[in-house]
């Protein structure tokens, strides 16, 4: 496309920024929290809301659905014609729970202080799939048309773990099919450089159990002499960290290559105090010849997220009969599901403390990691877009969470690019309290999705 032409989109895209902003705050309004029934109508409200703004567009756009799965958004636009690529846009519609958290605004109306626009969803992921629609809008607003073919898959289930995409995928191949997939739905490692993420830890959840009596007993009758689920309960846990928390098992070697790599994203104390709202006085914890990115990123991890632990409203001077901890364990990537589970069984099923029956099950599914190595004329055209809005190209990161999404992406194209992106920062707050979206993160991805069209537009078709 002549430069000119491309500069007329830019501008248009920035001219309509406010605009922008105002449609995004639109979606913000639909409560299409996933994971609770009662708004699995606010689900598909939104789904038709965007498959009608899409058709207004020119799209040809469709809401999807099948039994037992909430819907997904379908759309699009061909008339590049048969000899340009088409790139797939992924994104989620789909929103995580409020209930519980304690927000310095409303959750679900747009608020702008600052720099940042807060409400849940801003950023994961209403902002980085609308930061296409102004793109596309502002490519057909001045040309007419646009430079490639596009496609858009909007997913309605991306925060309850993308239960049903691959029945999407098998039931509706064709709106998947692309040269080249640009999802949506990951960090910068901060508002000034732009994020490209290259790997993903897997999830595995299990249930530790202690059990040691047929019932309740009395604390004073038989304490000293009968074992205690609870603190045999803590032993256990304990037996997994080393002495600053981590898990002390499982840790790989990761290549000198990727090591420096991760030295060099600005991933510091201060960020990481900030991002994770740390209280005053609390330190990181110390990196042991690690860098934060390699910690986070690449080596394995273990959180209790669940236990049945006495509380006080349950208080009593009872042994218990039995204890449980449910374990959210990140896998490195590369780990297996069935080499964590040895491992864990390895060390929490032997000698048990005091004697009592030890059990670990698998808790609903799971994932395992994935790691990409960007290579080709897609991520050499993405960084040419990226380099002449943000002045920087794109910088390899990793996540530390688990996106099911990508690793069945991965798996199902993985003779495709997968060009991984996404408007969060670290001070997004996803899934937590006051999420917010950098408007400035917004604006230069916006026009990075103008230049990047263009960009792509060039390649052969490698479908």
């Amino acid at each position: 496309m002549a430069p000119s032409a491309v500069d007329g989109v830019l501008q248009a895209a920035d001219a309509a920024f406010d605009a922008t902003v105002a449609q995004l705050s639109a979606y913000l309004r639909f409560p299409a929290i996933s994971c609770e029934p009662d708004h699995a109508g606010d689900v598909a409200a939104l789904a038709a809301k965007i498959a009608d703004d899409l058709a207004a567009l020119g799209f040809a756009s469709r809401v999807l659905t099948l039994d037992g799965a909430l819907p997904s958004v379908s759309a699009e636009w061909m008339g590049a014609g048969p000899e340009k690529p088409t790139i797939l846009i992924y994104g989620h519609l789909d929103l995580q729970p409020v209930a519980g958290e304690v927000w310095h605004t409303e959750p679900h109306q747009a608020t702008i202080r600052g720099e940042r626009l807060y409400a849940r969803g801003a950023a994961d992921d209403m902002g980085g799939w609308v930061s296409h629609l102004a793109a596309i809008g502002a490519w057909l607003s001045q040309t007419g048309g646009l430079p490639c073919n596009l496609r858009l898959l909007i997913e309605g289930e991306e925060e309850i773990g993308s239960p049903n995409l691959e029945r999407y995928m098998d039931a509706f191949p064709e709106a998947f099919a692309a040269d080249v997939m640009v999802l949506t739905d990951c960090e910068n490692p901060s508002t000034e450089l732009p994020g490209l993420t290259v790997s993903l830890r897997g999830l595995l959840e299990v249930v530790l159990e202690c059990e040691a009596l047929e019932a309740d007993g009395h604390s004073g009758l038989w304490g000293n002499m009968v074992p205690d689920v609870s603190t045999a309960l803590v032993k256990l846990v304990d037996r997994l960290l080393d002495a600053d928390g981590r898990l002390a098992h499982g840790r790989v070697e990761v290549p000198e290559a990727r090591r420096s790599s991760g030295r060099a994203v600005p991933l510091n104390a201060a960020v990481i105090r900030q991002g994770a709202h740390l209280c005053a006085g609390v330190e990181p914890l110390p990196e042991h010849g690690r860098s934060p990115a390699e910690w986070m990123w690449w080596q394995p991890a273990a959180t209790v997220i669940a236990t049945t632990l006495p509380t006080p409203d349950r208080k009593k001077n009872a042994l218990r009969q039995k204890a449980s901890a449910t374990l959210s364990v990140r896998l490195a990537p590369g780990q297996t599901v069935e080499f964590m589970m040895e491992l864990l069984s390895s060390i929490l099923l032997v000698d048990p403390p005091g004697g009592v029956k030890v059990s670990l099950t698998v808790a609903g599914s799971a994932s395992e990691g994935w790691l990409y190595e960007p290579k080709g004329p897609a991520f050499d055209a993405a960084n040419r877009a990226y380099q002449a809005v943000w002045g920087s190209p794109l910088i390899q990161v990793g996540v530390g969470g688990s996106i099911p999404f990508v690793a069945l992406f991965g798996r199902r194209y993985s003779n495709l690019p997968l060009i991984l992106n996404g408007v969060m920062d670290p001070q997004t707050t996803a899934h937590g309290p006051n999420e917010s979206l950098h408007l400035g993160v917004f604006r230069k991805a916006i026009l990075t999705n103008v230049r990047l069209y263009d960009e792509l537009s060039a390649l052969p078709r490698l479908a």
